[in-house]
């Protein structure tokens, strides 16, 4: 089979489709035949070695780990799956922009609704699930105010979306050209980074600070910044590692990694397919052009997801 291939730790240009044997199904294991992948950030940082002391991978490393496509084999002991169903899911780093990849049935594989296409079926799991265990993780209810940080990349689109689904006052960063498009996700209202200090526009909005601040950019002690938009005793949630204190009584939440919970992917895809959760393709490529993706998704600034459609 044909897959987007690391060799080694190298630059992203360095990237090749290479011929490698097609996976077999082990016990407890399906073969999925991929119609769509998705990039993510980790994967730039997997090619490059930059995440190699926490994640370090076995090379040839197959790019990508969000997929969706159609199960062709079912190991000994799968149940729930069968050849021919329709699939997404989260595969990790047995990699998904090839044209078959390996995948566990759990919290991290789904069924895919009839009315959800593979493109935006592939543009769900890793961003999403990570959205619905962050928001989990700090707790937030309706009626409390979040203010959202890095809202218009993967994973912060659905995190305002379902925030707002939750019945909280979102505020989201954007710029002028973005806002009124996350205002249509829920976003009451937005703040522009370009234009002002993000802590001090979202104070502008909510001057005893907001309840939660849900951080996808910053990292280390760039999270203490960011906390001051909360409120005293107020939380701060990220995927990135920060201080374990924070001054004022702020509570830091970190999650290293999403850990779904049974339910959690079906529910998002259930939603993208009857219009409760809009997916936004950023662009998409052809599998040929995959590389070129990689490079485009490192160096341009898209809004929403990166997806490679394979033949």
């Amino acid at each position: 089979m044909k897959a987007l291939v690391a060799t080694e730790y190298h630059p992203l240009d360095r990237l090749t489709i290479a011929e490698l044997p097609q996976p077999a199904a082990g016990p407890g294991e399906v073969v999925v035949k991929v119609e769509a992948a998705a990039l993510n950030p980790l994967d730039l940082m997997l090619v490059t070695g930059a995440a190699k002391d926490l994640f370090p991978v076995e090379h040839p490393l197959i790019v990508g780990m969000d997929m969706a496509g159609t199960v062709v084999e079912a190991g000994a002991g799968v149940s729930g799956y069968a050849p021919g169903d329709r699939v997404l899911g989260f595969v990790g780093q047995v990699g998904s922009v090839a044209e078959y990849t390996v995948a566990t049935p759990g919290p991290r594989l789904a069924h895919r609704p009839q009315d959800l296409d593979a493109v935006h079926a592939a543009a769900i799991p890793e961003s999403g699930m990570t959205a619905v265990c962050l928001l989990r993780a700090v707790g937030l209810t309706g009626g409390e105010s979040v203010l959202v940080i890095g809202a218009t990349g993967g994973i912060g689109l659905y995190a305002v979306q379902l925030a707002h689904a939750l019945g909280a006052r979102v505020i989201a960063t954007a710029t002028a050209q973005d806002a009124d498009y996350i205002r249509e996700l829920g976003a009451a209202e937005t703040v522009d980074y370009r234009e002002a200090d993000v802590v001090e526009g979202a104070l502008k909005l909510v001057p005893d600070g907001v309840d939660v601040v849900v951080d996808l950019i910053n990292r280390g002690e760039g999270l203490a910044g960011s906390a001051r938009a909360a409120r005293p005793g107020g939380r701060l949630v990220s995927p990135l590692f920060g201080p374990g204190e924070l001054d004022r009584g702020v509570t830091p939440v970190y999650i290293g990694s999403f850990v779904p919970e049974p339910g959690d992917l079906e529910d998002l895809a259930s939603r993208a397919a009857n219009g409760g959760l809009r997916v936004e393709i950023g662009a998409r490529y052809p599998f040929d052009d995959a590389v070129r993706a990689v490079a485009d998704f490192a160096g341009k600034h898209i809004r929403g997801k990166v997806v490679v459609t394979l033949p």
